[in-house]
């Protein structure tokens, strides 16, 4: 059940209340331990194995919540979301996007510059977030863009615009292809302290494609986008960041190419960072099968060999985030011949239980898996998020790791019901959220 953030017992200017005999588990402290929560304010008013159980609360008045050993961790910041508002409330608003990563564990986001009109002036970016305030129950942080309506030529304003708020800049699911306008960006946002996020595909190679170049593009007809339209990209953003000095984030890796690329890179001490998705490594190019356009998606799903790549990545400390890439459409936008159809899928509600299956797979530990969706972005883009720490905000997600469920796309909150993942059997989901201490969601049984 969605509630209104203004609800619940710890929230700002509320009593405080405490969630004990939960299993601790902050990335950022390195803390896994039986233990409890105060909420009080909004904040983390006490934390530690010290509050395990309630009957020493009782004397000091605090209401107490039995987690029963429950895990409890800071909620989930996911990094890169597309929320198609202002300008496509049909496909998503900010109020059903909050819903969906409410329910998804989801505190924070970070919301794409792509709207209509582009983010690429400071009075956007402040709209948006006056916006978020108003109608989200979950935080929402935008990007602004790297050049002028996404067009790739004309730089923005990156002083003004993080001035306004913007975590950082990006051209969305656009590439900076000219390397001119990517170096200065590089040096400019140096300035700032702000990262620019690239989105890995060389324009003229991917032109045209479809889904991923190989065997399966050629048996469906479809024209492929070829491996080294995103390696390409990756390594010509990384000799120019070793150039300027600039801090470049790689989004939603999908090749092992680029993997393989990014690591050397951090190797020689170049300053990178990067992403992946839940789709590039929990399904591969055969989940395009015959012209599911839910499983068109950008970049292409790649091979196998491709997605355990990415899985190595992530448990090699390679790929530093997890990401939803939340992209809502119609019906009127999939519903169409593959090679109509647009890209992309929805991902918050599904991020955490897709996540998991890394871990109950063996390939992370569940701290490891926690970190990638939590203190990994916080860390990235410098947000006060993604940690239970004393003082810190209130943000925090109660879910079982081993709870089963079925994804089905008519439960989703989100407008859009794109997901490639419907009727996929998951472990793991979300069974409380907090946003400042307020309860956003509860998981009703």
């Amino acid at each position: 059940m969605i509630q209104p953030r203004s609800i619940g017992a710890g929230r700002k200017g509320g009593p405080p209340i405490a969630y004990v005999n939960a299993r601790l588990l902050d990335p950022a402290s390195a803390m896994d331990s039986l233990g409890g929560v105060i909420v009080a304010d909004g904040v983390i008013a006490d934390i530690g194995p010290q509050l395990a159980r309630a009957a020493a609360l009782g004397a000091r008045g605090i209401e107490a919540v039995d987690c029963q050993c429950a895990c409890l961790a800071p909620g989930l910041v996911d990094m890169r979301v597309q929320l198609r508002e202002p300008g496509e409330e049909h496909k998503e608003t900010m109020a059903s996007a909050g819903a969906a990563a409410a329910a998804g564990g989801i505190t924070t986001m970070i919301c794409l510059p792509n709207t209509r009109p582009v983010l690429d002036d400071a009075a956007l970016v402040e709209s948006v977030m006056r916006r978020a305030r108003e109608t989200a129950c979950v935080h929402i942080r935008p990007y602004a863009a790297v050049t002028k309506g996404l067009a790739g030529r004309e730089m923005t304003e990156m002083g003004l615009l993080a001035e306004a708020g913007a975590v950082g800049f990006t051209d969305a699911t656009h590439a900076v292809a000219d390397s001119v306008v990517m170096r200065r960006a590089l040096a400019y946002s140096k300035a700032f302290n702000r990262p620019i996020i690239q989105h890995p595909e060389e324009p003229s190679l991917a032109q045209g494609g479809v889904m991923n170049e190989g065997e399966i593009a050629m048996r469906l007809g479809l024209t492929g986008i070829p491996i080294v339209a995103e390696v390409i990209m990756v390594e010509r953003d990384l000799r120019l960041v070793e150039l300027t000095g600039g801090r470049c984030h790689i989004a939603h890796l999908s090749t092992a190419a680029a993997v393989d690329a990014v690591r050397r890179a951090k190797a020689r001490g170049i300053n990178v960072t990067a992403d992946t998705a839940p789709q590039y490594f929990a399904l591969n190019e055969l989940a395009v099968g015959d012209y599911r356009t839910f499983a068109k998606v950008s970049p292409p799903l790649r091979s196998e060999e491709d997605r355990q790549a990415v899985v190595d990545g992530l448990k090699d400390g390679t790929i530093d985030a997890i990401a939803s890439d939340h992209a809502p459409h119609d019906q009127d936008s999939k519903r169409l011949p593959f090679a109509q159809a647009a890209f992309g899928m929805i991902g918050l509600e599904t991020l955490l239980a897709v996540t998991l299956e890394l871990v109950h797979n063996r390939r992370l530990s569940l701290m490891q898996a926690v970190a990638k969706l939590t203190s990994g972005p916080a860390a990235i883009l410098g947000l006060p998020a993604g940690t239970l720490a004393k003082n810190a905000a209130a943000d925090l997600v109660l879910f079982d790791p081993e709870r089963p469920w079925r994804i089905a796309e008519k439960k989703f909150r989100s407008k859009s019901k794109n997901s490639p993942f419907d009727g996929r059997p998951v472990q793991g989901r979300a069974l409380k959220t907090l946003v400042d201490g307020a309860v956003v969601f509860t998981l009703e049984e």
